[in-house]
């Protein structure tokens, strides 16, 4: 349970992290209300998480999470560029998520 609920905050991560974009430095009401309410929900459940899960693993999946989500908005919605690079930097972020997972006693 601590991963799905790990999982939904990263969720929450990304959710926020496109509002804020979409909030133009906080300039518009809509997507900066939306900014916050993702990230007391991801915060409120990265701290449920970290109730079982060890500190270290539970922030690196929830942050990596974010990040990988962030950059897959980036490309599909926000036309951002999708180069090999940029590509492998993300696959090595995966990489680390699927490490970290797996040698989590939780």
């Amino acid at each position: 349970m601590p991963w799905i609920i790990l999982l939904i905050a990263g969720l929450f991560e990304v959710v926020w992290a496109t509002a804020m974009k979409s909030s133009e430095g906080f300039t518009r009401p809509g997507p900066t209300l939306l900014t916050l309410a993702a990230m007391i929900a991801s915060f409120g459940l990265l701290a449920w998480a970290m109730r079982t899960l060890p500190l270290g693993t539970a922030y690196m999946v929830w942050s990596g999470i974010g990040a990988i989500g962030a950059f897959v908005v980036g490309i599909v919605v926000l036309g951002e560029a999708a180069n090999p690079p940029r590509l492998f930097a993300a696959l090595l972020i995966v990489g680390g998520l699927l490490m970290m997972k797996l040698s989590s006693p939780a």
